[in-house]
């Protein structure tokens, strides 16, 4: 195999490992954001804090320091 060819598959090797690694970081925050969320939204329905039909304006921040990432994401969650 040549050096081009070489350089080529080590290439797809590493995106084919971020992008694992990048899936996994997310499903766990999915899961565990999604498990928090429909805990504060019902208690915040059963103490009458909220009300069915309203919308919430929600964000989640992604941040790494060593990476230089700070973004953070809005959507709302209709009730």
């Amino acid at each position: 195999m040549n050096r081009s060819a070489t350089a080529a598959l080590e290439w797809a090797m590493d995106e084919e490992t971020v992008t694992a690694a990048v899936g996994q970081f997310l499903r766990n925050i999915s899961f565990n954001a999604q498990r928090e969320l429909e805990r504060v939204v019902r208690s915040a329905l059963e103490s009458g804090q909220l009300r069915n039909g309203e919308t919430l304006t929600t964000a989640v921040t992604l941040s790494n320091s060593q990476v230089d990432l700070d973004v953070t994401i809005f959507s709302k969650i209709e009730l």
